[in-house]
């Protein structure tokens, strides 16, 4: 008995004793930030400078690895199924970490049980635009012009499913309007079309469009989040017009499930340092990024609300993907 003794004490003191040499030793190698998107993106822009910022931080480089496909699955699968230890990380978006649940009939993974929340990291806009040649020039007389022409307005999105689709199912939804929607395989094509004046319309991101816009040849008419975004505060927040909307994209770290709370709060410090980074700052704010940062159990109580919310959406809209 007194040897079992022993053995039960050896245990547990090996056991405490690993613990902080874990922590003191993470990380001992490059960590994988995996970023759904391909290269150049949104959502790349955004992720690279803070992965440069961290990756001095920390002595151990943050390695971008693109995999796109399936709105973001791809890479949500991926991580979802590595090893719970710090060195795989994704970078997701609205998208992934509140829509896709209720547009995708069977995910290989559950975004609640299969990940751990590291941080919110920031908010960003869609831009509606719209071609010049359509007679508006704010939101509300996009919504007047579309009840006295039902489906005659047309707009482009980057597909069924995706953000920019449900940007405008929410504004057809709440303004009771009936503009019609054109899916396309992507935002470029969508955005050559508004340009040409195929399109009416579109929700596309600040940084796509900036250019069009100082040009003349695009006009923005509202940003898609709740309120003003603080880098393009002279432009109206469509909820302004029309109470209650807020299609905002959102940027959220996280982590394969398990992951050691040790580490978990780690990288949780390390990422929310380089966001206080004034010249990294200053880089995302001018791509209308707006730092957020938190806890983890912030993200995690955000995306379970954001994740009713959109479900509410996708079922009263009926939206599906391709």
């Amino acid at each position: 008995m007194g040897i079992v003794r022993v053995m039960i004490w050896a245990a547990l003191l090996a056991t405490a004793l690993a613990a902080p040499v874990s922590a003191q030793t993470y990380p001992s190698k490059p960590i994988r930030l995996v970023v759904p998107y391909p290269p150049g993106g949104g959502s790349d822009i955004v992720a690279r400078p803070l992965a440069q910022l961290v990756s001095a931080s920390i002595g151990q480089q943050v390695v971008i690895d693109n995999r796109s496909g399936a709105g973001g699955n791809i890479g949500m699968e991926f991580v979802a199924k590595a090893p719970p230890d710090g060195y795989t990380l994704i970078w997701g978006i609205t998208a992934q970490l509140a829509v896709n649940p209720s547009l995708y009939p069977k995910l290989n993974y559950d975004l609640i049980r299969d990940f751990a929340p590291i941080s919110l990291m920031g908010i960003a806009p869609y831009l509606l635009v719209a071609h010049p040649a359509l007679p508006v020039k704010s939101v509300n007389q996009l919504v007047a012009l579309a009840r006295a022409k039902p489906g005659e307005v047309r707009y482009g999105s980057a597909g069924n499913g995706s953000g920019s689709h449900l940007a405008g199912e929410m504004l057809n939804s709440l303004a009771r309007i009936n503009t019609l929607h054109i899916p396309y395989k992507g935002g470029a094509p969508a955005m050559t079309d508004l340009v040409a004046g195929q399109l009416q319309l579109s929700y596309l991101t600040y940084t796509s469009t900036s250019g069009f816009i100082r040009s003349g040849r695009l006009r923005a008419l509202g940003v898609t989040t709740a309120k003003r975004s603080a880098a393009l505060p002279d432009l109206p927040a469509i909820s302004e017009a029309v109470p209650g909307y807020d299609s905002a994209v959102w940027y959220g770290l996280l982590a394969p499930a398990g992951t050691p709370a040790d580490i978990i709060a780690r990288l949780n410090r390390e990422f929310l340092a380089a966001l206080k980074n004034t010249e990294v700052r200053q880089r995302l704010m001018a791509e209308a990024f707006e730092p957020i940062g938190g806890s983890p159990e912030y993200l995690g109580d955000y995306m379970k609300k954001e994740i009713a919310r959109w479900a509410k959406l996708v079922k009263e809209t009926g939206t599906k993907i391709d």
